[in-house]
């Protein structure tokens, strides 16, 4: 298994002690958004079958796929040592119906014809796994985005640049796409892949839990050290942080 080591700046204030996390994502970004905040991780992605299931809302759907993921690398990393997993899914949803990342340039103007000129959902789900537990903790967020109208020409010289390709719902609100939106209610790093408040809560409650966990003379760990969270049963227990739209 091949693990890419990449640092984020570490901040001169307390953060959650990361230096133990694992991003189950290949997505550059949600690394650049963790490295802006200063949260040092590796990278280990998580091969997930991306399916939605049968009665499945949208936002069960990027709940299980989260959540999937973040056990997925918890399970290949084992216990000993202890590990934060970091699992994530963004989708895009309109009129109640999960646009996901286009098939080719032409599944993605179809998409982008339908977005623009309307308003559309990003929902993205977060779950932190520690590897020796299994314990989950979650959080999902809901933002709202309004697009501008555009014609046939600005979406093809957009879907032509190849951004489109490997995002949902076809755009890239932190590059070309930018031009078509006209708001943004809610999280914007949510609508780029990870809503970033949202996951350093979850970050710095665990590594709380662990500094209790790992006893007395191991409280007031300085940001950057490996957390030691103590072992308990194997079994995956789930514990929801906070909530977005929908949840």
């Amino acid at each position: 298994m091949t693990r890419l080591l990449r640092l984020g700046t570490p901040r001169s204030v307390s953060r959650a002690d990361s230096s133990g996390l694992v991003l189950a994502s290949a997505s550059p970004r949600r690394s650049d958004l963790l490295r802006a905040a200063g949260v040092r991780f590796e990278v280990c992605p998580a091969d997930i079958p991306e399916i939605m299931q049968a009665g499945e809302t949208p936002v069960e759907f990027a709940q299980r796929l989260a959540r999937d993921k973040a056990l997925a690398v918890a399970q290949q990393l084992g216990a000993s040592p202890a590990r934060l997993v970091l699992g994530a899914d963004t989708i895009v949803v309109l009129d109640g119906e999960v646009l996901g990342k286009p098939r080719d340039p032409e599944h993605a103007l179809e998409l982008l014809e339908r977005l623009t000129g309307r308003e559309h959902a990003v929902v993205t789900a977060v779950a932190l796994v520690t590897s020796d537990t299994l314990r989950v903790r979650e959080s999902v967020v809901t933002s709202q985005v309004t697009m501008r109208s555009a014609t046939r020409d600005e979406l093809l010289a957009y879907v032509a640049t190849g951004e489109s390709l490997d995002k949902a719902g076809a755009y890239a609100v932190q590059g070309g796409a930018r031009s078509f939106v006209t708001r943004i209610h809610g999280s914007e790093t949510n609508v780029i892949g990870l809503p970033i408040d949202e996951t350093l809560e979850l970050l710095d409650a665990a590594a709380g839990l662990q500094r209790e966990a790992a006893g007395p003379e191991r409280t007031g760990a300085a940001a950057g050290r490996k957390p030691s969270p103590s072992r308990g049963a194997g079994r995956a227990r789930r514990e929801r942080h906070g909530s977005g739209g929908g949840a």
